[in-house]
């Protein structure tokens, strides 16, 4: 299966999501449209749990990393979930995040590559994320988006391979695209 988008007659809203079955697959809306997505396969979810680790023991306390499935839900016709993302801690809720992650990471799939690439980086961006991040596990590499004075998103580093990302924006914390593959980079 791919990404689908599924247009409706009137727009789908959060609580149409809490309707939806219980099947694997990632329900997500962008302005009251409903994306679906397949369950993430072995690379997609390797390399989204070990950036979480990463980002998680070198997370300050004011802030807090957090791995999909949590819900990024800025009203009531928008709700994401990155596949991993970071949030000031007194921001969260205890069922989803109300407003703008700090930071949100996308792994690229092949099927929902588009949807990270365009949709949902034009979101992140009008929400007002300020770090934007996404990997590619096939390559692998690690495009790091920042906003700009501007509003706008600006590439402001790209690792590939074994070169090191040295993120300083949210916190600072090291990042070698090949490492995010644990086991998986010698098969």
């Amino acid at each position: 299966m791919t990404a689908m988008s599924v247009h409706a007659t009137a727009p789908f809203t959060v609580a149409d999501l809490e309707g939806m079955p219980d099947d694997g697959r990632r329900y997500e809306l962008i302005d009251g449209e409903l994306l679906v997505s397949p369950a993430p396969g072995l690379r997609h979810q390797t390399v989204g749990l070990r950036l979480y680790r990463l980002l998680d023991d070198a997370c300050p306390a004011d802030l807090y990393a957090l791995a999909a499935p949590f819900a990024v839900q800025p009203d009531q016709l928008t709700e994401v979930q990155p596949d991993v993302l970071v949030a000031r801690f007194a921001e969260l809720t205890e069922k989803n995040l109300p407003t703008a992650p700090v930071l949100a990471v996308e792994v690229l799939s092949p099927s929902g590559q588009s949807i990270d690439l365009t949709l949902k980086r034009a979101l992140y961006q009008r929400m007002g994320v300020s770090s934007y991040w996404i990997i590619d596990p096939k390559v692998p590499s690690l495009l790091a988006l920042e906003l700009g004075p501007n509003g706008k998103y600006r590439e402001v580093a790209k690792a590939v391979g074994d070169e090191p990302f040295e993120a300083t924006r949210p916190f600072a914390v090291r990042i070698i695209p090949n490492d995010l593959l644990g086991r998986l980079r010698v098969r």
